[in-house]
């Protein structure tokens, strides 16, 4: 017996000896030219879906690619990274959404007290995004936490608040907050409990001490040159008064494109992004290899906000090439309740204009949906989880989406993967 172990355990050394060798190379394979090789996982969601589809073509199509092999496709983007679990805009939620096989990921990008550009949805939310409340930083912020008033009843009569924003504090003080699940308790009485409201279907488990690291335009540029994603940066509307410290629109709008040029980063490999239409259109004239791919953001809150064909033609006619409304923009429900691609969807293609759509995986449980943002056009034909099979397959097939923004990339990566996108 004695012999029989020692003779176990040189095969097992020299097998791990070999695998060790083996990793060894991979790992240098992956690492040539500064990237990472992405072993692309999806986890149980994206099957979860299919299990849960109705019976039909497509759902036995996918239930057909259950083990197929998986790369990165600029199909799918990560919505500020995988956001659905993983605090946004940080070094662990990118990472994820490439793990996903995001092929394409997003910072947007706001601006410090002193002028540097930070990975943030917006230059005013810190108090929502990271820990700040429950720092010294706190007392840099616009406006600090007042709790909320509740009456006799236990109703909010004024819900709590605050405002902290990366204009406030510099980027050394930026880089020592963690992020944190974007959330906040309107009937908090404590800072505590104001930081404390992460939604029931997302989860802190992954917004710990030793987690959640904040990144800069620069950092996110240089990790996703190594994880070998293509990399759309969302220039956001400042809340402060511009020019800002003598920082001008043109100037930050300018600044954005000039990281990426430092990096020697290839315009093809960049969307730049922005809600305002004379940023794109300050891309387009002065930035113009940037510009073919500048995405114009439509902030659109009901159909009645859309544009019209004739207003869809002049983007296209100004230089715009891409335009990137919300879900519901893109899709109807005709007489015979079935997912179809909207008027305005069939307009943009018609003006010559390529479509990215914005975004997936913020809106809970499909079955519970009430009078949901991104669903409001079609919520009557949604009824149950699979369902999101299907609104990407209506936005890849009829709308003939170039991309779609996920905040958990998975299921839009499967889908691209089995369909053949690249």
């Amino acid at each position: 017996m004695r012999k029989q172990i020692v003779t176990l355990g040189l095969a097992l050394a020299v097998a791990a000896s070999a695998l060790a060798v083996a990793d060894k190379a991979a790992a240098q394979e992956g690492a040539k030219g500064g990237k990472q090789q992405i072993n692309v996982q999806l986890g149980p969601r994206p099957y979860f879906l299919i299990n849960d589809m109705d019976n039909g073509p497509l759902k036995r199509k996918l239930q057909q690619c259950e083990n197929k092999s998986l790369k990165p496709t600029e199909f799918s983007i990560g919505h500020r990274g995988a956001p659905l679990q993983f605090p946004e805009h940080t070094v662990e939620s990118y990472e994820a959404a490439a793990r996903m096989g995001a092929g394409v990921l997003e910072c947007d990008v706001a601006f410090t007290k002193d002028l540097e550009l930070v990975c943030r949805h917006a230059q005013n939310d810190l108090h929502t995004t990271t820990n700040i409340l429950l720092t010294p930083l706190a007392k840099k912020c616009t406006n600090g936490f007042t709790p909320a008033e509740i009456n006799d009843k236990g109703e909010v009569v004024t819900p709590a608040s605050a405002e902290c924003r990366t204009s406030d504090i510099t980027l050394a003080e930026f880089k020592s907050l963690r992020g944190k699940m974007d959330a906040f308790n309107p009937r908090a009485t404590t800072v505590e409990e104001f930081v404390d409201g992460t939604a029931k279907w997302r989860t802190d488990l992954y917004a710990g001490e030793t987690s959640g690291h904040l990144m800069t335009h620069k950092e996110s540029i240089e990790l996703f040159k190594k994880l070998g994603v293509k990399m759309t940066p969302e220039l956001k509307s400042p809340v402060v008064e511009m020019p800002f410290r003598g920082f001008s629109q043109q100037d930050y709008a300018q600044k954005l494109i000039n990281e990426y040029k430092e990096a020697g980063v290839k315009a093809k490999d960049v969307f730049p992004q922005s809600f305002d239409i004379n940023d794109v259109l300050y891309w387009v004239q002065k930035e113009p290899t940037f510009g073919r791919q500048a995405v114009y953001l439509d902030d659109a809150n009901t159909v009645a906000d859309l544009p019209n064909a004739a207003e869809l033609q002049s983007y296209r006619d100004q230089g715009i090439r891409i335009w990137a409304p919300p879900v519901f923009a893109a899709l109807a429900v005709n007489g015979k309740n079935e997912i179809v691609a909207s008027k305005a969807a069939k307009n943009a293609k018609a003006a010559g204009l390529d479509l990215i759509i914005w975004s997936l995986e913020r809106s809970g449980r499909l079955a519970d949906l009430n009078g949901d943002f991104y669903y409001q056009t079609i919520e009557r034909a949604v009824s149950r989880e699979g369902d999101l099979m299907r609104v990407i397959d209506v936005l890849a097939q009829d709308v003939g989406a170039r991309a779609i923004f996920s905040d958990w990339p998975a299921p839009v990566s499967y889908y691209a993967n089995c369909m053949g996108l690249k």
